[in-house]
């Protein structure tokens, strides 16, 4: 099975939209891969590059109703490619969380007080995550572990590797 978390990259602000993580104009690219360069690149927040910022990341924290917008799997789609495999958020916009899962990635919702735990723990912070117990571990200026849960057909996409790997096992 596929392991998920690495580096940390975090967005201090709620409400992060599908037009910032991927602008419309590309969604008519021919092939996920070709959506890599543009990775949050409406995304104003300050001090952050996305052309530096998400290079080397493998895990996103940032606080609520993270993907909202439009539903276009092009959002998760441009992390994949990105190789970010983890969200980590207070909350998530529901289809964004779906798409999420039914690509084999992972959107974890954590309580206010966890997220602001994980940002107190400085700029270079490493997750782990093990999806069978269903906790995460970070490591920044202390380490810190954190249960999180998810329901039974949504880890199962995530085991399968997605929808479509579960489909073809399933039926």
């Amino acid at each position: 099975m596929k392991t998920f978390g690495g580096s940390v990259l975090f967005l201090d602000r709620s409400d992060i939209n599908t037009d910032e993580i991927i602008p419309a104009k590309y969604l008519t690219e021919n092939t996920k891969e070709d959506l890599k360069p543009y990775i949050l690149e409406d995304l104003k927040l300050a001090g952050f590059d996305p052309a530096h910022d998400t290079n080397g990341k493998g895990v996103i924290v940032t606080r609520s109703n993270f993907g909202c917008g439009s539903s276009r799997e092009h959002a998760v789609w441009v992390f994949e490619v990105n190789d970010i495999n983890v969200v980590i958020a207070e909350s998530f916009a529901r289809i964004f969380r779906q798409n999420m899962f039914n690509c084999g990635m992972l959107a974890v919702e954590l309580p206010k007080e966890y997220i602001d735990e994980l940002f107190s723990l400085g700029k270079e912070v490493t997750i782990t995550v093990d999806l069978e117990k269903e906790s995460l571990t970070a490591r920044g200026v202390k380490e810190i572990t954190r249960r999180f849960s998810l329901n039974s057909f949504d880890k199962d996409l995530v085991r399968a590797g997605g929808w479509l790997a579960y489909a073809d096992k399933k039926y």
